[in-house]
Formats: C-alpha cells, structure tokens, sequence
C-alpha cells in the first residue's frame, strides 16, 4: 500500500509541475522573473535552516564583508535557486538554432570552443553549481558539443525522465553518477566531452585542497580521468546577466596536459588548479552560487590521529 501511494504522490508532484510549467509558457518573462523574484524572497525569509546556512558560507568566504552585503548575497543565492528551476523550464522552448543568439553570449569563451571544435583527442569541461548549468549544457549541445554529462537521478521516477528529456533534447547523453566509472572512460578513449559539475563534497577519502581559504574535500576522479587521457580541462560556467533570461558563456581557465606533466604530485595540482579556478569564477557573480551546499562537510583528520 505504501508504494502505491508514494507513486501516487510522485505522479501528483510531477503533475503539478507540468501544470506549472504550462503557466510559465504562457506568462511574459518579465512577469516570471518577478513571481520568482518574490518566492526566492520568501524562500530566503521562511527557510531559516538553508538561509543560515549559506550565510555562514558566505561569511567565512568573505570575512572582509559588512553583514548588510552578506545577507544581499544570500538573498541572491536563494533566488538564484527558484531562477535556475525557471530557466530550465523555459529553455527548451527558448533556445533553439534559430534564436540561441538572443539569449545566449559566447564571446567570452571563444578559445574554449575552438578547442573543443578543432580537438583531436578527448575534452573535460568542469563547472560549478554556478549560474545556470542546466541552460549551458543545453546551449553547448545544440551549438555542436553534445559532450556526456554526469547527474544525480531523482527518487521521483517521472520527474527524473522528464528532467532527463529536457537534458538530453539537444544531444547531450546523461549518466547517473553511480555508472560513471563505466560510461566515462569509454567517451574519453573515444575523443569525447565530458562536463562534469565538480564543487561537490567527495567525504573524508577525497583530495583535500583550498576553497575559500578552507579545507574542502574533492573528488579524486576528474584529476585521475584528466591524467589518464591527456585530456585538457576546461574550466567555465553559464552567467545570467542581470535577473533575466540572458546569459553569457565564461572561460574562466583552461588547464592542458603539459602543465601537470612535471609536477611532483599531478593529481593534487590538477585538483588545486581547476578548484581555484572555480573560486575565481564564483567571485565573479557569488549571488550565483549555491551556498546552501555543504561543501566543506568533510574535513581532513588532524595530525597525529590515525
């Protein structure tokens, strides 16, 4: 019986957000971005335990900050999250090979994208939970770079596919995170594109390197999937101009396989590169990241311990 009902309560939750959606298409943007406006401004007020949260990341990330400008970005933070579930809705409808160019930038990372058309071998691109990834994947797919995607699938079985649908609409092939040590390395071998979203705490077996001035633990693989293909790393996100439907497409930093070829511990310099590179990019638009994450949950242990 408990089954039936939790898929009962999963049709209905993806029901609703169909609906939702249907009302969305119908709405001028401007008055979309403004209902989102006022619910990640509520979402900001009400939600006490994720508000707190990222204000204290956001304030040990930029101690020099007066309180006033800490809560203006975490209130960004928040409408950044309804912003992002938004976007993702519009963009299918949106984006499309005729009118990308109205919505999406990508002078800024013009060498990035000769790289990945002129490329003769395989090609990471990593990014954060920065701006809109969902949009920049879309977009880099219908461009011509449908590269393989690594995603957490959702408990609810109907919103996972039509999320899916949405991800995979312009070409791009999603796998679950928990088969990427098999799918992966076969798209490498192959001369392919991986994206991957790496500002994920990896728990206390992860490489540790600094993030904001603090230990955060990071996931092993990426550097370990770079080394072994000799592919180039290519660091950028997806920023949204303004509170608008705009975005523009940032190179923040390309790392290639000759600078980690002499270093005395490839794997850590890989790591430390592509995590700095990521803190910079946040730097750039911090009301655009996802301070609600935990991302210094796991800690090293300290010396002298076991």
């Amino acid at each position: 019986m408990a089954k039936r009902s939790n898929k009962a309560f999963d049709y209905a939750v993806y029901l609703a957000l169909r609906l939702v959606e249907t009302l969305i298409h119908t709405l001028p943007l401007e008055t979309s971005y403004g209902l989102a406006r006022r619910l990640g401004d509520a979402l900001h007020r009400f939600d006490r335990r994720h508000r707190d949260r990222a204000a204290d990341h956001i304030r040990q990330s930029f101690p020099e900050w007066e309180e006033a400008r800490v809560q203006d970005v975490c209130r960004g933070a928040m409408r950044n999250m309804i912003y992002l579930g938004l976007e993702a809705l519009l963009t299918r409808r949106r984006i499309t090979k005729v009118r990308w160019r109205k919505y999406f930038h990508v002078s800024a990372a013009a060498e990035a994208l000769r790289m990945a058309t002129e490329r003769k071998g395989p090609l990471i691109f990593l990014t954060g939970h920065l701006g809109n990834f969902e949009v920049t994947g879309h977009t880099m797919a219908l461009l011509g770079y449908p590269g393989v995607a690594l995603a957490r699938r959702l408990d609810n079985p109907y919103l996972d596919r039509h999320l899916i649908d949405f991800r995979e609409a312009a070409g791009q092939k999603i796998v679950d995170k928990r088969g990427a040590m098999e799918a992966v390395p076969k798209v490498l071998a192959d001369g392919g594109i991986v994206s991957i979203i790496a500002d994920q705490d990896a728990g206390p077996k992860g490489v540790f390197v600094d993030f904001f001035g603090r230990p955060a633990s990071t996931y092993k693989s990426f550097g370990l999937m770079a080394i072994r293909y000799d592919a180039p790393i290519i660091v950028g996100f997806g920023h949204r101009i303004g509170e608008r439907y705009e975005f523009e497409l940032i190179c923040q930093k390309i790392i290639r396989p000759e600078e980690w070829a002499h270093q005395a511990d490839p794997l850590h310099w890989i790591t430390r590169e592509y995590t700095r590179a990521l803190e910079n990019a946040v730097r750039l638009s911090p009301e655009q990241y996802f301070w609600v994450y935990r991302r210094w949950k796991s800690q090293p242990r300290e010396k002298g311990r076991g």
